[in-house]
């Protein structure tokens, strides 16, 4: 599980062609980018919406781990 969210949380997302800078993950399927330009499409999936990810170099390391379990 990548992180959870209860029904009372919000993420703000952003469509595919805008401005951007930093971490994001894509709305429909979690895909992650870091990005200095513009948000593009999902390379994965083809959607539009990023979710931007609060950068965190421990956040990052679990979320790793948590990936690498799965596989």
């Amino acid at each position: 599980m990548l992180g959870s969210r209860t029904s009372d949380d919000v993420v703000p997302s952003l469509e595919a062609g805008t401005p951007g800078k930093g971490q994001y993950r894509c709305a429909e399927c979690g895909y992650g980018i870091t990005i200095h330009d513009e948000l593009p499409t999902c390379p994965m999936c083809a959607g539009t919406a990023w979710e931007l990810t609060p950068w965190s170099p421990v956040g990052n390391a679990r979320r790793g781990a948590e990936r690498r379990a799965l596989l």
